[in-house]
């Protein structure tokens, strides 16, 4: 089936990526959005001649549509526009790439339009994950993870006939550039230092995430919910290497696992090609070349974000949503260097501390939640 998709975040690294994969794939791009990037939206949107495109910032909605006066396609701004696009007739498939919680209602419309969901936006499952599996099941739609871990198992889950034969998933982690360093070496961490990611090139704040562990995290808590699966059937195990993406354990003591290049648009390819695979960009995987494969526990006293997050994962309801507000308010603030990056964890405790949990939350408690912790690091001292 030759799928037609939007593509919310079009301009960050998986949305570029994307429509790389589109293109090889030949798939039909009906919608783009980005935040601000007017200028590579309207490279984009001219070479894939999408019905719409929606710019997050109103005054680079303004320029865009300025920019593609010469052309028939419609250009709509804010929210609104990216909810627009999320929810566009023409595509079957919508790809959830746009970064933090902003992603969550975008999600919630295409799945109440029983559209499939390439799923690259962790947040909205960390977040309301109950919630946005829920209304999956209500309207039909089918959510297919982009991410490369939670690929790798969706992939490994496929000839699982009942998941009570699963004895417990596995995420690899590839341990960032600090793996095995101390506190005292992590307190003199620079920006620079924290954005060589080893292994990937990614966006901004997801390589910071990595660096600290809470990616790991939240990866956990998403793969709780795409999985249903309780925290204590999910295990993180340190690979440098990033060959194994993750791995599957059954009650017979198998173990399955994927493995690959560490190239995204493997991962994006299968979520738009399930389940189906094709030809693709993703570079082949030579056994007799790639280093030796090692695997390590993570050190969830040293890296305090990891542990944060399993907390959050254990007490449910707002905890999430908690974290993961804190972790972006406070991850931005390392970006723009106003704090430490042993500051983010610190401050992200604080406000898990601070901050009420709210058991079986609605949307409108998760949403109160997340400005609540972004709120809480800003204030924070």
């Amino acid at each position: 089936m030759k799928r037609t998709l939007s593509v919310l975040g079009s301009t960050g690294s998986i949305g570029r990526q994307t429509l790389e994969v589109a293109q090889a794939c030949g798939l039909t791009v009906a919608a783009l959005t980005a935040n601000r990037n007017s200028l590579l939206l309207e490279e984009q949107a001219r070479k894939f001649r999408p019905k719409l495109v929606a710019a997050v910032e109103e005054s680079a909605a303004a320029d865009l549509k300025v920019r593609l006066a010469d052309t028939p396609i419609q250009v709509a701004a804010g929210p609104r526009g990216v909810l627009e696009a999320a929810t566009l007739a023409e595509a079957d498939t919508v790809v959830t790439a746009v970064m933090g919680v902003a992603g969550l209602e975008p999600t919630l419309a295409a799945i109440r339009q029983g559209k499939r969901i390439a799923l690259a936006n962790k947040e909205t499952m960390v977040c309301a994950g109950d919630l946005v599996m829920d209304e999956a099941d209500r309207y039909g739609a089918e959510i297919v993870p982009v991410d490369s871990e939670h690929s790798a198992i969706f992939q490994c889950l496929q000839g699982c006939r009942d998941r009570g034969e699963v004895r417990r998933l596995i995420l690899t982690a590839s341990g960032g550039p600090f793996f095995g360093w101390s506190r005292e070496q992590l307190a003199r961490v620079t920006k620079a230092q924290a954005l060589r990611h080893p292994n990937w090139a990614m966006g901004d704040k997801i390589t910071i995430d990595s660096a600290t562990l809470m990616n790991k995290g939240l990866e956990l808590i998403e793969a709780m919910r795409l999985y249903r699966m309780p925290p204590e059937k999910i295990s993180i195990v340190i690979h440098r290497e990033s060959i194994v993406h993750s791995l599957v354990e059954y009650c017979d003591n198998a173990v399955l696992a994927q493995l690959g290049a560490p190239d995204m648009r493997l991962p994006i390819q299968y979520a738009l090609t399930w389940p189906a695979r094709a030809p693709g960009l993703a570079a082949s995987l030579d056994l007799l070349s790639c280093p030796p494969l090692t695997f390590a526990a993570p050190d969830c006293e040293t890296f305090e974000c990891l542990a944060l997050a399993l907390q959050a994962a254990a007490q449910g309801g707002t905890a999430p949503a908690v974290l993961s507000g804190a972790n972006e308010a406070a991850v931005d603030l390392f970006l723009r260097e106003e704090i430490g990056f042993l500051d983010i964890p610190r401050r992200v405790g604080e406000a898990l501390e601070r901050v009420k949990p709210v058991e079986r939350p609605s949307l409108e408690d998760i949403l109160l939640a997340d400005h609540a912790a972004r709120e809480a690091v800003r204030c924070a001292r």
